[in-house]
């Protein structure tokens, strides 16, 4: 794969995952009534909302800004965690897959967007 291939791909998939995980903060911090009977009833209170809220906000800023390449890591690493857990909280609380479905399809566009995160760090020569 050519260098402008690689960054095209990271740039979509970064742009795509980046968007979803601002808008997911932005409702959260407004205060969604619709966000909050869903958090009930998968079993969460309602300030989780804002502490999730916060670490997505705080990941975004670490993933777009330049260097750090562990604080991106942990970032990913977060991101990771939040959409797995938010997966199985939805499967664990009896929802239909059709509700949650498009968690997986989120959980492929941020593993893309890791996956070509170390291919430009290769091309860079910044990778081990």
């Amino acid at each position: 794969m050519n260098k402008t291939t690689i960054n095209v791909i990271y740039w979509i998939s970064t742009v795509l995952i980046l968007a979803m995980m601002l808008f997911s903060a932005v409702s959260s911090f407004m205060d969604n009534p619709d966000g909050t009977k869903m958090l009930a009833a998968i079993g969460y209170r309602p300030y989780v909302l804002h502490l999730l809220a916060v670490a997505k906000v705080l990941g975004i800023i670490a993933i777009l800004t330049p260097g750090f390449p562990r604080l991106k890591e942990w970032a990913y690493a977060g991101f990771t965690f939040d959409l797995i857990g938010a997966t199985y909280s939805f499967y664990a609380s009896g929802f239909a897959i059709k509700d949650w479905a498009f968690m997986l399809i989120l959980i492929a566009v941020l593993a893309c967007s890791y996956i070509f995160y170390h291919k430009r760090l290769t091309l860079k020569g910044i990778a081990k």
